[in-house]
């Protein structure tokens, strides 16, 4: 009997492992540094068609210097037949999410946000550029297996309450360093009533309590969306293992939350901050770029206009295609949203939406670190419902009895 990482990485917890990769990605930041170590170590890539390079945190380039480094990367990843992902295409934890990442696969990729495919019931983490261009070289990793935080979620979200507001509830109540180097382990018929999108928000911010990884099991909801991809998978079975702690979570007592800026963990009710005026509304990233996002924000803003700047980024490219084949792009627009190029767009203060001093933003992303998206800004995070309420008010608002 173990649990579900002991199981992929077929080793007890505590157990430090070599283990080969199956999928391994980088993108346009990190890859820049995983190709200069790279080409220090001299050798030939071990398993080529292992390894993705996705263009999204700097997408479209912000200044001729990205441009040129862009441009390398580029070339290389082309020379070398990789698999790869340029400008407007989406998030690299996204696009693997797109029928890349399978049940039971090791994933590494050189981002923290990694964890989000553990949603797929895959073992996925990340890795700093000098461990990424070692794998690059051998095909291999070494780690220690984690121990793991069984969470049980029973029940079902009601009310306007969202999976961003179970992910940050879960990481108020473990803090930020509460789970740090362990797994989380999502199970429960709760579990089960979560869509994969949503599976994909909880598992994006395990990282954000100090986790290794985030895992749901691969279960009916799994098997569907992957067959749209073509892939027949197998359902994965929880078996009884050793946990390093259970913790169970209420679905139908989970409300409409914020961080506060400066801390993921520091989460208060949306009801105790409403009225704090904010200057811009980001709707996107890893964290709530997704289709079912983009639809659930033009369905609460349908007919009426936003009074503030509001930017959209779609997750990827198939999710604006998406979204403009059903006309939930054209709602967005009409309710006076600029929407960006599919990518990781302000999330890490770059451009596409960077805020100046003293201007406060709510954000769906994962991250509200001090100059996080701006320097001198403050960023509050929380659910798109809780973005679209506070977009049509121009101050935090809760999203319950919005009409």
């Amino acid at each position: 009997m173990a649990t579900l990482s002991e199981r992929i990485l077929d080793a007890p917890a505590g157990t430090c492992v070599d283990r080969k990769v199956d999928r391994a990605f980088v993108h346009d930041g990190t890859g820049v540094l995983t190709l200069g170590t790279f080409r220090e170590i001299g050798r030939d890539l071990a398993y080529p068609d292992r390894i993705s390079v996705l263009f999204d945190h700097l997408a479209p380039a912000n200044t001729s210097v990205t441009a040129d480094l862009q441009a390398d990367l580029r070339r290389f990843a082309r020379e070398h037949g990789l698999s790869f992902s340029d400008v407007g295409e989406g998030i690299c934890h996204q696009l693997m999410g797109e029928g890349h990442v399978l049940p039971g696969e090791l994933v590494i990729g050189a981002d923290s946000h990694t964890c989000t495919l553990g949603a797929f019931g895959a073992f996925a983490t990340g890795v700093g550029a000098t461990d990424m261009a070692a794998i690059w070289a051998t095909g291999e990793t070494w780690l220690r297996v984690p121990e793991t935080i069984r969470v049980e979620l029973v029940g079902r979200l009601g009310g306007m309450a969202e999976p961003k507001d179970l992910a940050l509830s879960y990481v108020g109540r473990l803090g930020m360093d509460g789970a740090t180097y362990r797994a989380l382990e999502f199970v429960g018929e709760g579990a089960q009533t979560l869509s994969i999108a949503g599976r994909m928000t909880c598992a994006n911010l395990a990282i954000e309590a100090g986790a290794k990884a985030g895992l749901f099991y691969a279960d009916e909801v799994t098997r569907r969306y992957l067959a749209g991809f073509g892939h027949e998978v197998s359902v994965q079975h929880p078996e009884e293992g050793e946990y390093a702690r259970e913790m169970t979570i209420d679905l139908g007592g989970i409300e409409p939350v914020v961080a506060l800026p400066g801390r993921v963990d520091t989460v208060r009710p949306v009801t105790e901050v409403e009225g704090t005026p904010v200057d811009q509304v980001f709707v996107g990233t890893c964290t709530n770029g997704r289709f079912e996002d983009l639809e659930r924000l033009a369905a609460l803003l349908q007919g009426k206009r936003v009074r503030v700047r509001t930017i959209v980024v779609p997750a990827s490219r198939r999710t604006l295609l998406e979204a403009v084949r059903t006309g939930v792009a054209e709602r967005l627009l009409e309710a006076g949203v600029t929407i960006g190029p599919p990518g990781c767009g302000p999330c890490l203060g770059t451009h596409l939406g960077v805020i100046g001093e003293g201007e406060v933003c709510l954000s769906t992303a994962n991250r509200n670190f001090t100059n996080r998206m701006g320097v001198g800004g403050e960023v509050f995070l929380g659910s798109v419902a809780t973005a679209a309420a506070t977009a049509l008010a121009g101050a935090l608002t809760s999203p319950e009895g919005v009409p």
